[in-house]
């Protein structure tokens, strides 16, 4: 089966994470992305190591590599006046453009939304900012750090404060940046369908400080409906109890008892039947309000044994359980070897997609290009014989 974006062509002009996350998924589902970067520098992630994938000139960092393969980099200077004109070339041919740029950072080029729309209707304009198009902080600058801090995300994760480390703490991953991408992946998915019966394109307006807010979830809901903050609570739940890790003998595990029918197989198991009859555990809002005797409870039965004597009992009553794993013991677990989710692509060690269509894995065979890998291929396709190729690449327009 062909890929299910097949011939659809996209324009990346982002950089660092949220936009090439998106747009390495809609490669990954079979778009042609052609990736602008900067003439000698590229993307700034290809600067963010060690680690380094490659050595001396050639090299680049890793993180650069999560987040863009599948796509064919070229270099052009759309600074300069005709880079911006070959960018609107570009722009004209394709079916999808992605920007990162400060609200109205393109519109000097000619490459804001407006513009390019204006020459092809058709086309879909996702841009990515931190704050949104308008508002009062319409103009700042987003880092993903800063959105956690103020999109609350930092005030509920952590220790809680007066235990060891407490306070406000970020998540270990940009997690703003990749929900952003993915969202905007979403919507760029509805534009292509919409103007499928419309002919028209769109102008998507992705914003990470709404993203955060949105993926607050149950503690948004929970806040709204108190009218309280949500507490740090570090691995505990704030509304399911026992859902956190317990000490065994020899190493800790998580345990996370979502309804009352696990929690009386957890009770039974325990050795402590009669603790779904107890008034304090029998629904799991009275264990939420007994929580500190419910999980001391537990963990003295949890102690008893090691983990993996844990691991089969819990998985044997329908328990969900498991352990806290490394990274590199994570991408090494056999359920992870299974789905072949560690690929390696042109010597490249890559975490593929997860999407999976019909049994077949939807992710790209090309590996994330060279800095201006495929800048010649690129302005071939726009009619520019190889003297004039040449002469922009003196002039600096091309890399």
């Amino acid at each position: 089966m062909s890929p299910p974006l097949a011939g659809i062509r996209v324009l990346d002009l982002s950089r660092v994470l949220a936009g090439p996350w998106c747009t390495q998924l809609l490669a990954d589902l079979g778009a042609e992305v052609i990736k602008i970067e900067r003439p000698g520098a590229g993307d700034d992630t290809r600067h963010w190591g060690p680690p380094w994938y490659g050595d001396g000139e050639d090299r680049v960092a890793a993180y650069f590599l999560s987040a863009n393969r599948g796509k064919k980099s070229t270099a052009i200077d759309f600074a300069k006046p005709e880079g911006a004109s070959l960018v609107r070339k570009l722009a004209e041919q394709s079916d999808i453009v992605v920007e990162n740029f400060k609200v109205g950072g393109l519109k000097k080029f000619g490459l804001d939304a407006e513009s390019l729309r204006a020459t092809n209707p058709r086309l879909i304009v996702a841009s990515i900012t931190g704050f949104g198009q308008d508002g009062p902080y319409a103009e700042r600058a987003g880092y993903d750090y800063i959105i956690q801090a103020m999109g609350g995300l930092m005030s509920i994760t952590g220790q809680p404060d007066g235990s060891p480390g407490g306070g406000p703490m970020r998540v270990g991953v940009a997690v703003v940046d990749l929900f952003t991408g993915l969202y905007t992946a979403v919507a760029i998915l509805a534009a292509l369908f919409r103007r499928e019966r419309s002919g028209e394109g769109a102008h998507i307006d992705a914003a990470l400080f709404d993203t955060q807010l949105a993926v607050l979830a149950n503690q948004a809901s929970n806040a709204l409906v108190s009218g309280k903050d949500p507490p740090r609570q570090g691995n505990t739940h704030p509304n399911i109890v026992p859902y956190q890790p317990f000490e065994a003998a020899d190493k800790p595990l998580v345990i996370a008892v979502g309804n009352d029918r696990q929690f009386a197989k957890l009770a039974a198991i325990c050795g402590h039947p009669e603790w779904p009859s107890d008034e304090r555990f029998a629904s799991n809002a009275a264990r939420v309000a007994n929580r500190a005797e419910m999980v001391k409870l537990v963990s003295e039965c949890i102690r008893q044994k090691s983990a993996d004597e844990w691991f089969a009992e819990l998985e044997a009553a329908g328990i969900p359980a498991g352990p806290i794993n490394t990274i590199t013991q994570a991408l090494h677990d056999v359920q992870a070897q299974h789905r072949q989710t560690v690929r390696t692509i042109a010597g490249m060690p890559l975490v593929g997609s997860p999407v999976r269509l019909d049994g077949e894995r939807a992710d790209s065979d090309l590996p994330p290009p060279g800095l201006g890998e495929h800048t010649d291929e690129v302005l071939r396709a726009l009619s520019l014989d190889v003297s004039q190729i040449a002469r922009l690449r003196a002039d600096g327009v091309a890399g």
